[in-house]
């Protein structure tokens, strides 16, 4: 029997939507901001929850994300039990996210995906279910606050059944 493939709609990336999976990293209007170093800097000041979990402590990483072709089937998703995980793109071209609610084991029903620029991070809180890192276009870098310390910090579950992210209009 062969399981029908759903097609995922494709979500532009806001605080607001984002917000049941974590917090959207971006310098503009909405968030706190004010001028220092003898107003030569404006700081957008504290625009995640980094959350390094019992134990652990916060470390900075680069990913470098090999480019996905759409349509790209979803097929598995992870996440970090014990820790946020924040993703701050340095290339500045758009990428995708797909997540999942943390409280049960990811369905093709539960799954959002969120279209990011290349101006916007994403943090997601702990447990969030999420795809790894789907890079478009062109190889791209991408600043990673996440968590080091004891114990297993990533469960990967694969997918009931395949999903598939369209091609971008």
């Amino acid at each position: 029997m062969t399981a029908t493939l759903t097609t995922l709609a494709i979500e532009p990336l806001t605080r607001d939507a984002f917000a049941p999976f974590g917090d959207v990293i971006q310098a503009d209007d909405t968030v706190r901001h004010f001028t220092i170093n003898d107003g030569n800097t404006e700081r957008y000041h504290d625009l995640a929850h980094i959350d390094p979990g019992q134990d652990g402590h916060a470390i900075v990483s680069i990913f470098r994300g090999l480019p996905r072709t759409l349509p790209f089937t979803v097929t598995l998703m992870e996440r970090h039990p014990q820790a946020s995980q924040a993703f701050i793109p340095l290339s500045g071209r758009p990428y995708l996210v797909v997540v999942a609610d943390p409280t049960s084991t990811p369905k093709v029903a539960d799954l959002r995906v969120f279209l990011c620029q290349g101006d916007q991070g994403v943090n997601y809180a702990r447990g969030v279910w999420h795809h790894p890192l789907l890079a478009l276009d062109a190889v791209s870098d991408f600043l990673i606050i996440d968590r080091a310390g004891p114990g297993d910090n990533c469960d990967v579950v694969q997918m009931e059944a395949p999903s598939v992210i369209p091609a971008l209009d």
